[in-house]
């Protein structure tokens, strides 16, 4: 633990001092290519320090904040795009906002916010199924997948929301909520672009789907480029969930989750297409059978494709081995400090 605690502030300590670079002398290069030339050093840096982590948390949220998200915002921002521009008011703001999984808040009003109750529920809820493994031998496939999925939603949130909120106060913003409540959605396209991961599809529609929309509707008519434009995003989504995955299990891709994220852009793709027909628009679906219907794609397409590389390397016990470790290490601290 103390050699990974050490790892880990050498590797911050090094994307504060490359973004803080990218701060001073990047932006005072003309937007466009010359900029780009500047700050790809600072993204290969960037897909470099994950390899320096053993623990999986360490690796995914590093991975996750540098190596995924601050690449695509350094990259955009090199065009004056996305979450850094315009560029933030101050040094502490820019590498706030480029190295974590933030974003200014643009509509304070437009979120529906649970009552704050709710998220020490969730946190419970994680602690009873950490236990739950122990009797894992005597639960059947279906619940153990259940669990699995619930269980990476709760840790990334809970892990998350508190970051949010530390970081709100240190910047003085409102900033956007990381999850919106994903178990909701009425349909692919509500989970993966208003209520999963919100931080994701706020980089990868301006990186990835503009761009290749604005493309091929040269080329194609506009429902064929929206397909395009869409199944482009999941399929980079997927190539960069596949480079993760290996950062975890430092093992060769096996293209599973790669597939499931074409899967899913392809149906999100097809389900955006339809909503445009007359019929569709005429039927209305009972909320409730269309949250379940999402819920039991997303869950049992998540079992064929996201999980089965997970649990063949042992990453979700890796994971729930690490949060009971952590749990148990902050109970120890807090015993010597106020026991």
């Amino acid at each position: 633990m103390e050699e990974e605690l050490k790892n880990f502030i050498k590797v911050w300590v090094s994307a504060i001092i490359s973004v803080s670079y990218c701060y001073y002398l990047s932006t005072r290069i003309k937007v466009g290519v010359f900029r780009l030339l500047s700050v790809l050093p600072v993204c290969a840096l960037f897909l470099v320090l994950p390899l320096f982590f053993s623990s999986v948390h360490f690796t995914g949220f590093t991975a996750f904040s540098l190596t995924w998200l601050a690449n695509f915002k350094l990259i955009l921002f090199s065009f004056d795009k996305g979450p850094l521009f315009p560029a933030p008011p101050n040094i502490s703001h820019f590498i706030c906002f480029a190295c974590f999984p933030i974003k200014r808040q643009q509509n304070p009003k437009s979120q529906n916010q649970l009552p704050k109750w709710v998220f020490p529920i969730k946190v419970a809820i994680f602690g009873v199924l950490l236990h739950t493994y122990d009797y894992k031998h005597y639960l059947s496939p279906t619940v153990l997948l259940f669990l699995h999925c619930l269980h990476v939603y709760l840790e990334f949130e809970i892990l998350l929301a508190p970051i949010k909120l530390l970081l709100s106060i240190a910047l003085g913003c409102d900033l956007e909520p990381q999850f919106n409540e994903p178990y909701l959605a009425t349909s692919l396209q509500d989970f993966w672009g208003h209520r999963w991961n919100l931080m994701v599809p706020a980089i990868l529609r301006p990186a990835i789907y503009l761009p290749v929309r604005r493309i091929t509707e040269r080329k194609v008519n506009s429902d064929q480029a929206l397909f395009l434009g869409v199944l482009a995003t999941f399929l980079v989504s997927g190539a960069v969930h596949e480079l993760i995955f290996f950062y975890f299990t430092r093992e060769s891709p096996t293209g599973e989750v790669t597939w499931f994220f074409v899967l899913h852009g392809a149906c999100t793709a097809v389900e955006v297409a339809a909503k445009r027909t007359s019929f569709v628009r005429r039927w209305k679906m009972n909320l409730m059978v269309s949250r379940l219907l999402t819920l039991v794609f997303v869950v049992v397409t998540g079992g064929w494709l996201f999980f089965p590389q997970l649990t063949r390397s042992g990453m979700i016990e890796r994971l729930s081995n690490e949060a009971l470790f952590s749990i148990d290490f902050s109970r120890h601290k807090c015993f010597l400090t106020f026991g």
